[in-house]
């Protein structure tokens, strides 16, 4: 039997468009504040002043606020009756459990005191369902909601653990990449921050589409299964079943001075001037977000192959969650490098044309037998 969330949500309040009209406050209005989309659902979060502690993570709780929307038709999850109540079960990964437990067991004691309801958890590691139980339904739901909310915030907190690819590697691309990097050093070696250390990994060159925190085999599983429905779904029809001939030629930059450098990449565009490879790509994105399984950050995917990073020089193996915004510590860990002159001398380069025939669902810090990235999945255009 499917059912509606109900009840005070913690820290959020459901806002149901053109079904539930819910008071709001003239503060709330000015304030505009977050909207965050669970299952179809849009919650708004309240400003909760909280002290800041050393383990954040663990000690981070959301609390119930007045409530409002309640009762409100939905079938967002199935809420079972059994002889002795009610029941939910919430398929959630093993490394998430912490977030519900909470420091000490607390987010747990809350949860279950403030819903009356009885929350199962399985043992650390072990992959399984949260289940929910109680005397009522109304508080199953509202356990569950919270649960929701709380995993959907710290899982925005993982780092990424796979990315979709198209490989750039073929042997021809990586021997114009090395050219490329022997002439950079040749001529502009003296130019402030540049050296070997902030090149790419030519074995390693790629187009990132957007990058997932897959914490599971289930979810890597469902990953899989959503590349083969876009394949089915539009994929084929785009391509007609054939490989896009696609050219990597010039550099550019990302950051606003090219004198203080971050990344410098190689552009990519379609052999025959059309936008295939773009609407693949961005509809990819699309699906990849409207499942769950990928968080939106900007509006069409920007078609790029880093050649050169500054997170290199520390860690060769580094690789940023997106290379067009990195956060304030990130900053602050790079040294720039002046790209004025490898821009100058190579801003036409031509590093060659590829036959772009798959999708990779690949795996952060990996290698596979060739050089690049070990893959979870693919998506095969032929």
């Amino acid at each position: 039997m499917r059912t509606a969330p109900s009840g005070p949500l913690p820290g959020f309040r459901s806002e149901r468009l053109g079904a539930c009209r819910c008071q709001r406050s003239s503060a709330m209005d000015i304030l505009r504040p977050t909207l965050i989309r669970i299952g179809g659902r849009v919650y708004r979060k309240n400003l909760v002043h909280e002290q800041v502690h050393q383990q954040e993570e663990e000690d981070e709780d959301f609390y119930a606020g007045p409530g409002d929307c309640a009762d409100e038709p939905c079938d967002a999850f199935v809420v079972e009756e059994t002889e002795k109540g009610f029941q939910c079960r919430v398929e959630v990964p093993s490394p998430l459990y912490k977030y519900v437990i909470g420091k000490k067991g607390e987010t747990k004691k809350r949860l279950e005191t403030e819903t009356r309801t009885s929350i199962s958890i399985p043992k650390p590691g072990v992959e399984g369902e949260i289940v929910i139980t109680g005397q009522q339904r109304s508080g199953v739901i509202s356990a569950r909601t919270r649960i929701d909310v709380l995993l959907d915030s710290f899982r925005k907190k993982q780092p990424f653990t796979h990315f979709l690819s198209f490989a750039l590697n073929q042997p021809a691309v990586q021997e114009k990449f090395l050219q490329f990097k022997e002439e950079v050093l040749e001529k502009c070696a003296k130019d402030h921050g540049v050296s070997s250390s902030l090149f790419q990994n030519p074995a390693k060159l790629h187009l990132t589409l957007g990058t997932l925190v897959l914490l599971n085999e289930q979810e890597i599983r469902k990953a899989c299964d959503l590349l083969q429905r876009c394949k089915e779904d539009f994929v084929d029809k785009i391509t007609g079943g054939r490989p896009l001939a696609v050219e990597v030629a010039g550099v550019e930059y990302m950051n606003d001075d090219p004198a203080m450098t971050d990344v410098l990449y190689a552009k990519v565009h379609m052999k025959d001037g059309s936008d295939r490879l773009q609407v693949i790509a961005d509809q990819l994105v699309e699906r990849f977000v409207a499942s769950g399984l990928m968080l939106k950050e900007w509006d069409r995917v920007k078609l790029h192959a880093t050649v050169m990073n500054t997170l290199f020089r520390k860690d060769p193996g580094a690789e940023e969650r997106n290379d067009t915004t990195a956060g304030k510590s990130s900053f602050k860990e790079r040294e720039s490098f002046n790209g004025r002159n490898i821009l100058k001398l190579f801003e036409h380069f031509y590093f060659g044309e590829v036959q772009l025939d798959a999708v990779w669902l690949s795996q952060r810090f990996s290698t596979d037998a060739s050089g690049y990235y070990a893959t979870s999945g693919q998506l095969n255009f032929c």
